[in-house]
């Protein structure tokens, strides 16, 4: 069996920039008033189904820069 890559979202949610965070709110289809009210939380405070989303997506950092 292939292995599952996860996104590590934790780590790039603290040190990505308010522009890089809603970059890759955009890419896990997260609507476009949402993503304002989104991308000045820590990633803690986010929903579980949205960071499960976000690891799991198969996007990698050099996408998001």
């Amino acid at each position: 069996m292939p292995k599952i890559e996860t996104f590590d979202g934790a780590s790039f949610w603290k040190n990505a920039y308010a522009h890089q965070r809603g970059k890759l709110l955009k890419k896990v289809n997260v609507p476009e008033d949402q993503i304002i009210a989104l991308v000045n939380k820590k990633y803690m405070e986010l929903p579980a189904a949205l960071k499960y989303e976000i690891e799991t997506s198969g996007l990698n950092k050099n996408e998001l820069q």
